[in-house]
């Protein structure tokens, strides 16, 4: 049985790139595999430290992982701060990063430029933060999405590098869990590459039919096609990219042969499209709503999750101290 690792910051409500991305298929996974799912409460104060909203989000991703799926009598839910010995480990492994290759990495290049007055440091070892939180459960894989592959490829190189620093054998290097296929990067609904809270173009797992309505139709499109078989500009794609993960192979064909013969109707595409998102988020929201006001179930599951979660990183914490001599007297 492997271990498996996945996190979700807590920067509100969870939306169909962290499903397709990270959500999917956690039935079966968790079936198969030793689970642990954790909220990245640290990782949200990189930009977003709203202390009257930070609790509010945590509750709405623990709700939200519930809702999608997750069962805490198989899988460990935990909310990472209630978690100390990341914040250890965080540390521990921040001696041996270094400055240059975390400044290159296309996160932390890209959130600079769009947050040019909070370039914090936390911001810049995100990438270590994130490889403590897989490598304290020595996490054989991690579901991400495509635009994680950086992030895990770093964990990979700092499990590396702290194992031949000391000659052992310790970290494991994780891989992607994506179940066989390609990593999925479900694109925004306003032409841009990936759909985003900070970039507002969700479509969310609690939002209500005549919601997503609205947002589909607003969707970016083009002129439309006027000659058959022309190649998709990237607004096109992206939607054909959601249709792809939300829709029925013969629906997918449908509007494929109509694009390719230059007779598509982008009414037609939308009104099927958020039909849908509608269809493939309605039993996940039917469960929100169940229990976005059991506090105490929530609680429970949070306090269940903090036991498990703490019991394999105080393991590894331990550990990894006494492999770098850090000893007590």
């Amino acid at each position: 049985m492997e271990t498996v690792l996945s996190g979700i910051r807590s920067t509100g409500n969870l939306h169909l790139g962290n499903y397709y991305g990270a959500l999917r298929n956690f039935v079966k996974m968790q079936q198969e595999n030793k689970c642990f799912f954790f909220i990245a409460d640290y990782h949200s104060l990189t930009t977003h430290p709203d202390p009257k909203l930070l609790h509010g989000n945590v509750k709405n991703v623990l709700t939200e992982y519930l809702a999608a799926g997750i069962d805490p009598e198989i899988s460990t839910i935990y909310v990472q701060s209630d978690v100390p010995e990341v914040c250890e480990l965080y540390l521990l492994l921040n001696m041996h990063a270094y400055m240059g290759e975390l400044a290159k990495t296309s996160s932390f290049k890209e959130k600079a430029r769009k947050h040019p007055d909070n370039i914090n440091a936390g911001l810049l070892t995100y990438p270590t933060l994130m490889a403590a939180d897989i490598l304290m459960h020595n996490a054989d894989k991690v579901p991400v999405g495509k635009d994680q592959e950086q992030h895990l490829e770093m964990t990979r190189k700092f499990a590396r590098r702290f194992n031949n620093l000391y000659q052992v054998e310790y970290f494991k290097e994780p891989v992607a869990y994506n179940f066989g296929n390609e990593l999925i990067k479900i694109p925004g609904l306003d032409g841009s590459g990936k759909m985003g809270k900070s970039e507002g173009n969700c479509i969310y797992l609690n939002e209500d039919p005549k919601s997503i309505e609205k947002k589909v139709k607003r969707a970016l499109t083009d002129s439309g096609p006027t000659v058959p078989n022309s190649p998709k500009p990237d607004c096109i794609e992206n939607l054909f990219t959601i249709l792809k993960v939300v829709s029925t192979d013969d629906v997918v064909a449908h509007f494929e042969e109509k694009w390719n013969t230059a007779e598509i109707r982008y009414g037609d595409l939308k009104k099927q499209l958020a039909e849908d998102i509608i269809k493939t988020i309605a039993p996940i929201r039917e469960r929100i709503l169940a229990i976005q006001n059991d506090d105490d179930y929530l609680h429970k599951v949070a306090m269940q999750g903090r036991e498990k979660a703490r019991e394999s990183a105080s393991k590894t914490l331990r550990e990894v101290r006494e492999i770098m001599g850090i000893r007590s007297f």
